[in-house]
């Protein structure tokens, strides 16, 4: 991000909920090498957010944040 404000950009709205990651709960353990032996939110290492996990769906939900710099343009 430095190397982008050092370019002229600007740092737009983060947003919160910018790339969705959803599995069986089966995947997400070996994914993060973790147990998720109930129903219930969790952090994990190198996750921007915590992962909700759904047992009686066996479902994984990860909403990763983001941040966007803009750019000025300078094609003109």
């Amino acid at each position: 991000m430095r190397i982008h404000e050092r370019l002229g950009a600007r740092v737009a709205t983060p947003l919160p909920q910018s790339m969705l990651i959803s599995g069986p709960v089966e995947d997400w353990e070996a994914w993060t090498s973790m147990a998720f032996p109930e129903s219930g939110q969790y952090t994990f290492p190198e996750g921007l957010a915590t992962l909700q996990i759904d047992r009686e769906r066996d479902r994984g939900t990860y909403w990763e944040p983001n941040v966007w710099m803009i750019h000025p343009d300078i094609s003109g």
